[in-house]
């Protein structure tokens, strides 16, 4: 539990030094869903309608900016060889940096979306689900985002070969993100898309680690 928690810092210090990356995510996230309304339409039925997708669409695309960076400073400083070489389990270590890089950008979507959420019209009853979804779904973002800043490591232009990588793979949590949230603002059972939500977290939190630092232990020999 002490090497945990002393990764965990060291990661959060060197977030803190790099403050503007958390800020522009943030900043892209509210933006992003600021601009639909004057894009599609005011009409608050048709907000209402669209409301779900826009908020999870501008997450995704908003946890996709800070991604590149996940493992690329340790890489160019050289910390990452010591990190794959210490006596530590290497999943453990990556599971802390996505654990980080979810509490720097998927926590404060999550915190601000009902705000953006309610200008979009989004029923009040359904904040609690949306909350829910967020909580859920933006951990796999950042786990699935790992995946793929592991295995473009080093390349030219790993931003966009880690969108081409990612985004489809997050159709499912967009699918069951959006449905908790159009389900309860319907009035329908919303808790069939939460429960798959969650299933996919914990498969997730199983099976990503292992591939990353399969990945990460490649790019190091």
């Amino acid at each position: 539990m002490d090497t945990v928690m002393a990764i965990i810092r060291r990661d959060l210090s060197l977030v803190m030094r790099q403050g503007s990356d958390a800020f522009v995510v943030l900043i892209f996230f509210i933006v992003t869903v600021t601009l639909f309304p004057l894009g599609v339409s005011p009409d608050p039925l048709i907000l209402q309608n669209l409301a779900s997708g826009i908020v999870w669409v501008g997450a995704l695309l908003a946890a996709m900016l800070s991604l590149d960076r996940l493992f690329q400073t340790d890489y160019d400083d050289g910390s990452l060889e010591l990190l794959v070489l210490s006596p530590y389990p290497l999943e453990i270590v990556v599971l802390c940096k996505c654990f980080v890089h979810w509490l720097t950008t998927g926590l404060p979507i999550m915190v601000i979306s009902p705000v953006l959420a309610l200008m979009l019209n989004i029923k009040t009853g359904a904040f609690l689900y949306l909350i829910t979804s967020m909580a859920l779904g933006t951990p796999i973002i950042s786990l699935l985002g790992a995946v793929g800043a592991a295995l473009v490591l080093g390349s030219r232009r790993s931003g966009v070969l880690i969108a081409l990588l990612i985004i489809p793979l997050t159709i499912p949590i967009l699918l069951f993100g959006v449905g908790a949230i159009q389900a309860a603002t319907e009035g329908y059972n919303a808790s069939s898309p939460l429960m798959f939500l969650g299933a996919l977290l914990l498969f997730s939190i199983a099976l990503c680690p292992w591939v990353i630092a399969s990945s990460l232990r490649q790019v190091v020999s």
